[in-house]
C-alpha cells in the first residue's frame, strides 16, 4: 500500500543533442560570476570545456574556475572550493561532469556563506542550511547518481576514513541539468559500467522495501529491465545513441525522489558501499557491486515474495514448479551473471579490502531501518566477509 506522501522537484531538465544551447535561456537569470567546476580535465580533451566557456563568455560571466574535483570528493577539496567561491564572491556554481562534480557543486553551494564547519553541520549532525544558498546547475558527461536532479552530497572525509551523504531538500537541488548523451560516449568502459550498476542499485534499494505492490514498484520494474537492455547493447557499441540515452534519462528516474514515494526504501548497500569507499577510494558503483550480492542473498528470506517477483517481472524466471526459494535465488543469479557480464567487481578484495579492515568499514556503516531486515553490527560483519 501506498504510504503518505508529498513530492516535489524543483530541477528543470534539458535533455538531447542540442541541449547545451539552453545555457543561453538559463545563465541570464544568475549573477555575473560563475565557478567553473570540473574534474581532472577530460573535459578540455573532448571538447566539452571550450562549448561550455564559449556559452559562458557569450552570456557575459566573469569565469572563476575550480578544478580537479575527484571521483570522492573530499573535505578538503570542499574548504578549497568554498575558499574559491568566497574570495571571488561567486553568484552561480555550474558543474560540469559526473556525479560527482554535482555532489561537491551542492556541498559547496550550502558552505560558501556558512559560518560553522560544514562537514561538522551537513555531515555529521545532518543539518539543513540556515544560510543563503548559492545556486548550482550541472552539465552531465557521466551518468549514475541522479545527482543532476536531487539534493543528494556525498563527501569523504579520509582522515576520519567516513564517507558520508546529505540529502537536502528542494531549494539545494539544482536549478537546471543539461543532459546530452553524446557527452559521455568518451567515458572509459569501467566508469561506464560501475555507473550503470549505480543505476540499477539505486532502483533496487527503493524497490526491496516496504509498502509492497504499488505504482513506485511497477515504475522501478520498467526502469531495471530498460538498464539490462540497454547496458548490453552499449557495452557492444558505446556510441549507440538510443542506448546510452536510455540509460541517461533512466540515471535521472532512478534517483529524483520519484520512485521513493510511499516507500521506506532500504540504503543498506549504499551505506556498505560508502563505508567500503572511505578505506579504498573504491569507484562507487564499484563499491556496490561488491557487496550487493552477499546482502540481497542475506536479506532474501525476509523479503521472499518481493524477491521472486523481481526474479519473474525483471528476469523472466519461469516459476512453475518451483519453490518460493528458489524462485528467488534464480533471480538473484541472472542478476549476479549479469553483473558479471558487464564487468563489475564481485568482491572486496578486488578492491584492495583485507580482513584487518573489516571491523572498521562495519563501524563506518549507517544502520538503516527501511528494508526487510534492519541489521545488527555483527551481521555487518557477516556479510562483509561474505564480500570478500
Amino acid at each position: 500500500m501506498l504510504g503518505n506522501f508529498a513530492y516535489s522537484n524543483p530541477t528543470k531538465l534539458y535533455f538531447g543533442e542540442d541541449s547545451l544551447c539552453y545555457l543561453n535561456e538559463e545563465l541570464p537569470k544568475y549573477g555575473k560570476t560563475v565557478q567553473l567546476i570540473y574534474g581532472g580535465g577530460s573535459i578540455k580533451k573532448n571538447g566539452i570545456y571550450e562549448q561550455v566557456i564559449t556559452l559562458l563568455k557569450a552570456n557575459g560571466k566573469v569565469i572563476v574556475e575550480d578544478s580537479g574535483v575527484m571521483p570522492n570528493p573530499t573535505v578538503e577539496k570542499l574548504m578549497e572550493g568554498i575558499q574559491i567561491a568566497r574570495e571571488n564572491q561567486v553568484d552561480f556554481l555550474l558543474a560540469v561532469g559526473g556525479g560527482s562534480c554535482c555532489d561537491y557543486a551542492k556541498a559547496v553551494s550550502v558552505s560558501v556563506h556558512c559560518d560553522e564547519n560544514p562537514w561538522e553541520k551537513y555531515y555529521i549532525r545532518f543539518e539543513e542550511p540556515a544560510c543563503p544558498i548559492v545556486p548550482v546547475g550541472c552539465v552531465l558527461t557521466m551518468v549514475g547518481t541522479g545527482s543532476e536532479m536531487n539534493g543528494g552530497s556525498v563527501i569523504t572525509n579520509h582522515e576520519q576514513k567516513r564517507k558520508i551523504g546529505h540529502v537536502f531538500g528542494d531549494n539545494v537541488m539544482p536549478k537546471f541539468a543539461v543532459l546530452n548523451p553524446k557527452f559521455t560516449y568518451t567515458l572509459p568502459k569501467g566508469q561506464m559500467v560501475a555507473g550503470i550498476y549505480d543505476i540499477f542499485n539505486h532502483i533496487c534499494e527503493q524497490y526491496f522495501s516496504g509498502q509492497d505492490d504499488n505504482t513506485s514498484d511497477y515504475i522501478s520494474e520498467a526502469l531495471m529491465k530498460s538498464v539490462i537492455h540497454s547496458s548490453r547493447i552499449a557495452l557492444q557499441n558505446s556510441e549507440d545513441y538510443e542506448a546510452r540515452s536510455n540509460i541517461m534519462w533512466t540515471a535521472t528516474w532512478a534517483l529524483n525522489t520519484l520512485i521513493a514515494k510511499g516507500k521506506d526504501t532500504d540504503w543498506m548497500v549504499h551505506m556498505l558501499g560508502q563505508s567500503v569507499g572511505a578505506y579504498t577510494d573504491g569507484t562507487h558503483g564499484m563499491t556496490l557491486s561488491a557487496v550487493s550480492m552477499a546482502y540481497y542473498r542475506y536479506i532474501c528470506p525476509y523479503g521472499l515474495a518481493k524477491f521472486c517477483r523481481f526474479a519473474v517481472n525483471v528476469w523472466q524466471v519461469e516459476p512453475k514448479g518451483k519453490t518460493d526459494e528458489q524462485i528467488a535465488s534464480e533471480g538473484l543469479s541472472r542478476m549476479e551473471s549479469w553483473m558479471k557480464e558487464l564487468g563489475l567487481v564481485m568482491n572486496l578484495s578486488e578492491l584492495g579490502v583485507t580482513e584487518e579492515m573489516l571491523d572498521g568499514i562495519a563501524d563506518g556503516t549507517f544502520l538503516m531501518e527501511g528494508g526487510y531486515k534492519i541489521l545488527t553490527r555483527d551481521e555487518v560483519v557477516d556479510i562483509l566477509k561474505a564480500s570478500m
